[in-house]
């Protein structure tokens, strides 16, 4: 009897695409995360969490190639409770800049940030082709679609800084995206339970 899995990736384009897409997200994780870290903007950390967030949804609908609904449920539910895991640790450095201040650089937030706007427009060209596809590639597209938002957000309030010299705007665009990534863990766990409790009365 065959497998009843929820997502099926049958075509080799589709595994390309999201390996490409996996990889530039990866990527940019690295590179941002070092940049939020040196121009001290909770923005640019936010975002490269955004990036890390991606890269795992990816990452999930890869490993569930040709697997079944129990152990790709598992996997979507590690990759949500992680989005909300490091959520809460970029919550805690908002705080901490809140309270103790800092200095974010507008030029290397604008920097880093047209970089990773490229990169995500490509990657939304990329995907846009597989929107009307299966249910794991048009989430891709809204990911994608959403990393564009979010880093128009992060130039926003870099030219911000640069205009009033307040850190504030750098500050408001991390915790938005920040809580948009919280959001969308507790939402990819609350799937995966309704699909463990659809497997259990099967089971029964």
């Amino acid at each position: 009897m065959p497998c009843d899995c929820h997502i099926e990736i049958t075509e080799a384009s589709q595994k390309g695409v999201l390996l490409k897409l996996l990889g530039l997200n990866a990527t940019m994780f690295v590179i941002e995360l070092v940049a939020g870290i040196a121009g001290e903007s909770t923005g640019v950390l936010a975002d490269s969490l955004d990036m890390l967030a991606d890269a795992l949804v990816y990452s999930v609908a890869l490993y569930a190639v040709g697997r079944c609904a129990s152990i790709k449920s598992r996997a979507a539910f590690f990759s949500g409770a992680f989005q909300v895991i490091i959520a809460l640790s970029i919550f805690s450095d908002i705080i901490r800049r809140v309270v103790y201040g800092s200095d974010p650089s507008s030029l290397l937030m604008f920097s880093v940030s047209i970089v990773a706007l490229i990169v995500n427009t490509y990657c939304l060209r990329l995907i846009s082709k597989e929107k009307e596809g299966e249910a794991h590639m048009r989430a891709s597209y809204i990911f994608s679609k959403n990393d564009v938002i979010a880093n128009s957000g992060v130039i926003l309030a870099s030219f911000l800084i640069y205009l009033t010299n307040s850190r504030w705007p750098d500050i408001i665009i991390g915790f938005i995206i920040t809580v948009i990534v919280f959001l969308g863990g507790l939402k990819i766990i609350s799937s995966t339970k309704g699909h463990t409790d659809s497997e259990r009365l099967n089971v029964t």
